[in-house]
């Protein structure tokens, strides 16, 4: 496989492409690239006219493909429009064949409109053609070289079990309005008009699956997954076990684009629109998904900011303040203890002073590290995943960690100094930053 710097590359190119031609729609571009990289198929919900089927052209162009197929179904399509009239010369040989090619049993890239139009005569098919690749010509089993399917609705099926089970077979959701901002139907009329260049291969999408199937979900990953299904559950959104299953593929897709061995928390980003089931569900399954988000993020940043482990230390001696203030003023006006308990206590004390001076030490180390990461903090999210929109919004969450630990630092050098009657050794830290 490519090195994952030339892959983002290469996917950074395409859709600053797409972004050049299709105004406002920089989030459904990355999402759009994810679904083909993924080999999972997208539907865009939304009114004629907003660049679907445009959009679903420039994306078979950016691999030079000329195996599409695109067509607008309605309920009086009929299977010989979409998969190909029947062959005359395999009827007098009494077999019942289809002449597949330049249909869609014979394209790579397709886009249907109005697919849940779509009568029982084509369903069928089409569930089989979505799902395993396969179209069953006559008796034959039809292996469809289809990589990727656009579908496009200005309405959601009705409650339709085959219908459902068709929508069931879009993993990537996205809802699509017509252009707002006034800048961008300004560039809307200067947009280039030239094909996009070919700048993707099958060839690398395949390498891309070959090396998700080497990554590693790890258990603090599986269990975010996990907090998403069963806080989705209590609002009462269910998806079917498939789709997850789905998901946490996606997200080893993703973190094979950036090279890296196991997924971690900025793989899963773009996962709400896979998640909906109605576009008005979409606001409150974002906020669903950000509070696990940001629960995953500070477990992953435990790793350079250990607040729990610093906060386990600080609630340890806060709960013997008490009993060790004790000792130390009896110990200056001479009060009687034990010689049992006053062993123990300065043992206690001892430990105390020595586990608070090696949690400032370590925590005021941390912070300063933490402080220089925050200079660059926008660009280094940017570098965790090209898939990120606004890496900006997501730099609030780091202040907030870092703010966390200057309170944990305070608490430390509170005690310490209640405990010892001084500050700790060396500890010099600017909470004015």
């Amino acid at each position: 496989m490519k090195q994952p710097i030339a892959i983002q590359n290469i996917c950074k190119e395409a859709m600053s492409h797409l972004e050049k031609r299709f105004m406002e729609r920089e989030e459904l571009i990355r999402l759009l690239l994810l679904a083909v990289m993924s080999g999972e198929h997208m539907l865009l919900v939304g009114p004629p006219g907003s660049a679907k089927s445009q959009l679903a052209r420039a994306i078979a162009g950016l691999f030079g493909s000329d195996q599409g197929f695109d067509y607008l179904l309605t309920k009086f399509t009929t299977p010989d429009e979409l998969f190909g009239p029947v062959s005359l010369q395999k009827l007098k040989q009494d077999e019942y064949m289809r002449l597949t090619e330049g249909y869609l049993p014979g394209a790579r890239f397709a886009f249907l409109d109005e697919i849940f139009k779509a009568n029982s005569a084509i369903l069928n098919s089409l569930l089989s053609i979505l799902n395993e690749r396969i179209f069953f010509n006559g008796r034959d089993k039809q292996q469809v070289p289809l990589h990727f399917l656009m579908a496009a609705s200005n309405e959601l099926p009705e409650d339709n079990e085959q219908l459902a089970a068709l929508y069931d077979r879009f993993l990537f959701r996205f809802e699509v309005e017509y252009v707002k901002q006034i800048s961008s139907f300004e560039l809307m009329f200067t947009a280039p008009s030239t094909p996009v260049p070919a700048i993707l291969t099958t060839d690398l999408v395949r390498q891309i699956q070959a090396a998700a199937q080497d990554i590693s979900l790890p258990e603090p990953i599986i269990y975010m997954l996990f907090q998403l299904k069963t806080a989705m559950e209590e609002k009462e959104y269910v998806i079917s076990d498939r789709r997850w299953h789905k998901i946490g593929r996606v997200w080893k897709i993703s973190a094979a684009i950036h090279g890296r061995s196991s997924v971690n928390v900025w793989d899963t980003v773009l996962t709400p629109h896979m998640l909906w089931d109605f576009p008005e569900d979409l606001s409150e399954l974002k906020e669903i998904f950000d509070k696990v988000f940001q629960e995953m993020l500070k477990k992953e940043m435990e790793q350079e900011l250990p607040l729990q482990q610093y906060n386990q230390t600080v609630r340890k001696w806060l709960d013997r303040e008490d009993e060790l203030h004790s000792f130390q003023f009896k110990k200056e006006v001479g009060g009687s203890l034990s010689k049992d308990a006053a062993e123990r206590l300065k043992a206690a004390t001892e430990e105390c002073r020595s586990e608070l001076e090696e949690t400032a030490r370590s925590l005021r180390g941390r912070l300063m590290s933490w402080q220089e990461k925050e200079k660059n903090l926008t660009e280094w999210i940017a570098s965790q995943s090209i898939f990120l929109l606004h890496p900006d919004q997501y730099a609030v969450k780091f202040t907030h960690l870092r703010i966390q630990g200057e309170r944990i630092l305070q608490s430390v050098q509170g005690l310490y100094r209640t405990l010892f009657d001084k500050e700790i050794p060396g500890i010099v830290y600017d909470y004015t930053l």
